[in-house]
């Protein structure tokens, strides 16, 4: 049978019923400048045997800026050579003195040595003595000596940074006091908490390269995000030149929404996405049209796997499908990247693991199961399809879930706006302390010292009066036994974390991971299931006192999901809006959570199979919330279906919020209460979950006309007649509940 070509397939899924939107991007001529004249010669014929004879216009930029001195952040759209905005200015300063030194920073240690392998491969055909090296957990310790003393270029994660580098910076006096460049690739990555505490990082590396006698330069790239000069200045102290001239070529380019159809129409109910993902994914691979999947959990791209390599293992092979995420060995990864970029890998099942810059080349087709959570992921997901030139098709499927809905619904949504902003708070008072704490440790703090914005007198003070400082002279002396880098997770707010300990094997028993405490509550209760690096683990026994979880793996056909009874007390109110019917306010709350019972739900048709429940002591939590109050309500509604009209639209704001915030979905939480305790009135509480919150409840207050329109859009347009799973939940009997919502949502 004869195989049909890529304009073949997207021809015959243009008859597709299920397709809702089609969306083509034009295609784009490069737009390039001679190579400057400062490059060495040996640089510019090592890139030339690269086919790299001119630069792109961003490139170019990019290039010349950097070498005026200035701080630049570029941002250009996946495969558009941003790797060559840092490479280029840092082998020429090495090429012109050899003792230059830069530091990159990548968000994972995957990317790290992805970009290790393209940077020596460069470096050697220079034939310059320049070492690149990578330094994280997988360094032999043989080889750390070396990094630390001759590395001209350090490549790294910032988790290393704060436990590794900074804590012993007198073993790398080599590295700081001739650091030229700090490059911080994948910025968009740093945003919520862990942007909160890379910003603290940040502000550390600074003293530690002050101290001795550096000031280096910031090169940040980015991809998409609304605010990449704000960001980038956030996270470095450092006003930034903004490069957005993106001068790459790209051929065009399809954008499919697809939405699968209904199986149960009272309900409201589609076919599952994954199935309908595997189904299209067969067609391109069947016809050898290099494919790439993203699902968005480890699990459902283990599924997605097995599903294709059983359908196409007769045409194809089994190893021509491979899947790629965290948690496999790096020679496994390094030996998928290179089989897809020489074609001889088909298809890959991934998660977003492969949505940063790791060179995979270009594949034809991307198809994507249900909303990467974000416009910026999306088009950061899309990039990876498209030749430089030639066709590309791009489909995303939707779930069954609001986010999904709304958007297949309301392409224009997509397709219109820009992306969204990326949000820290790096003052946030928890965070900050914990920075202090390391910063005291590595150099004495000195009066009158800045450390960001913030007058931080008062919190050294506060540390002395803990005895972790001690005050002499003009300075602040680090005064404890600990080491405080070990005791501060970049990837949470509160410092007492759950251990998670893996007995499976008695002989060789051993630490996997932490987790905060808000969410061990849910996802660490005894008998969850506990999903690690795509491994299945139910937890025997959670020791919440001594804040230890013991996991043992299995292999089971379902997931856990925790319900929650949360209360929540205002503890004060910083602004106020006033409306027709209501008023909305934002301000700092008391949130009380208790786990109370856990489902067992099915991991193919999601259907619960059992329950148990959950012995945990209450946690109070402070942070920092928007809350909606209803000052007048229709007199004939019964309170119990107030109460359900609430809890519909919090489940519909909660879907909706993390699209226009720009956030995941557990860092922002949702509730309603039928009589709020400070005021007695009907309120709807948005709050972040972490201590002392990150910004994101305060987007919400100065967005929530647009929350609102988007909300109310969704459940206007969800095709349902009285409410389902895609928007206000299950359907009430006999409520005229969507018309009811409506209403209701009028007047917030």
């Amino acid at each position: 049978m004869r195989k049909k070509s890529l304009s073949d397939l997207i021809q015959g899924l243009k008859s597709n019923e299920n397709i809702v939107n089609w969306h083509e991007v034009e295609p784009q001529e490069a737009k390039t400048r001679s190579m400057p004249e400062s490059v060495d010669l040996r640089i510019k014929a090592a890139l030339a045997q690269r086919g790299i004879e001119q630069l792109y216009t961003h490139q170019h930029t990019a290039y010349e800026t950097v070498r005026k001195g200035e701080n630049i952040v570029a941002v250009t759209p996946t495969a558009s050579g941003k790797t060559l905005c840092y490479n280029l200015p840092v082998l020429q300063a090495v090429a012109e003195d050899d003792g230059s030194r830069a530091l990159y920073l990548f968000p994972t240690k995957a990317l790290a040595q992805d970009q290790k392998s393209e940077l020596n491969e460069i470096i050697t055909e220079m034939g310059i003595d320049i070492k690149s090296f990578t330094y994280d957990g997988d360094t032999a310790p043989a080889i750390r000596q070396l990094v630390r003393t001759v590395g001209h270029i350090v490549i790294t994660n910032p988790d290393m940074l704060h436990a590794a580098i900074l804590p012993h910076h007198t073993k790398w006096v080599s590295l700081f006091s001739n650091l030229k460049y700090i490059v911080i690739d994948e910025l968009h990555t740093y945003r919520g908490v862990f942007g909160s505490h890379v910003a603290n990082v940040i502000r550390r590396l600074q003293r530690i390269c002050k101290f001795y006698g550096s000031n280096p330069l910031f090169i940040c790239t980015s991809a998409t995000i609304a605010n990449p000069k704000e960001l980038a200045e956030q996270l470095t102290g450092k006003p930034m030149r903004l490069i957005d001239d993106n001068g790459a070529p790209r051929g065009r380019k399809h954008f499919v929404f697809y939405n699968p159809p209904i199986v149960n129409k009272s309900l409201n109910i589609r076919k599952s996405a994954t199935v309908e993902v595997n189904q299209l994914a067969k067609e391109f691979l069947s016809n050898k049209v290099q494919t790439i999947v993203f699902a968005r959990s480890r699990i459902r791209v283990e599924l997605i796997l097995s599903h294709l390599q059983e359908l196409v293992k007769n045409e194809l092979g089994a190893k021509s499908i491979r899947g790629y995420r965290g948690g496999y060995l790096p020679n496994q990864r390094r030996e998928i990247e290179r089989g897809l970029r020489n074609g001889e890998i088909l298809g890959v099942v991934s998660t977003n693991a492969l949505e940063l810059g790791v060179d995979i080349g270009q594949l034809q087709v991307c198809i994507m199961s249900g909303y990467p959570g974000s416009v910026a992921s999306t088009w950061q997901q899309a990039g990876r399809a498209g030749r430089r030139h030639g066709e590309a098709l791009v489909v995303m499927v939707a779930s069954n879930t609001p986010i999904d809905q709304y958007l297949v619904l309301n392409p224009e949504y997509f397709f219109e706006r820009s992306p969204e902003s990326a949000r820290i708070n790096p003052e946030n008072l928890l965070i900050l302390v914990d920075h202090l704490r390391c910063a005291a440790y590595e150099l004495p703090v000195k009066i009158g010292e800045e450390f960001g914005p913030l007058e931080i007198t008062d919190i050294l003070e506060y540390l002395v009066e803990e005895r972790v400082l001690t005050h002499a002279g003009d300075s602040f002396y680090w005064a404890s036994q600990s080491f405080p880098a070990h005791e501060v997770s970049l990837r949470s707010a509160a410092q007492e974390n759950v251990v998670i300990i893996d007995q499976s094997d008695v002989a060789n028993v051993k630490i996997i991971g932490e987790m905060d405490r808000f969410s061990a509550m849910t996802l660490l209760h005894d008998e969850a299931i506990y999903l690690h690096e795509g491994v299945q683990f139910q937890v025997e026994k959670l020791d919440w006192e001594h804040k230890k979880a013991y996991v043992r793996e299995v292999d089971v056909e379902y997931y856990t999901d925790a319900n929650l009874a949360v209360k929540l007390k205002v503890l004060s109110i910083d602004r106020t809006g006033k409306r027709r019917t209501t008023s909305i306010h934002y301000g700092d709350a008391a949130v009380n959570v208790m786990a109370t019972m856990f489902k067992k739900i099915r991991l193919t048709s999601f259907e619960n199979i059992g329950y148990g429940p959950i012995k945990l002591p209450e946690e109070e939590l402070h942070t920092s919330a928007t809350w909606v109050e209803i000052n007048e309500v229709d007199p004939a509604l019964e309170i119990k279906t107030l109460e359900q009209l609430l809890m519909g639209i919090s489940n519909v704001i909660r879907h909706i919020v993390p699209i226009l915030v720009m956030c995941d979905r557990s860092d922002i939480h949702v509730v309603s209460q039928i009589r709020a305790e400070h005021s007695q009135l009907p309120t709807i509480f948005i709050y972040d979950h972490y201590p002392g919150g990150i910004g994101l409840a305060e987007d919400v207050y100065k967005r929530f006309d647009e929350i609102k329109e988007a909300a109310r859009n969704l459940i206007r347009k969800c095709p349902c007649e009285d409410g389902c799973p895609s928007c206000i939940g299950t359907e009430i009997e006999g409520m005229d509940a969507k018309k009811k919502s409506l209403l209701l949502m009028e007047g917030l």
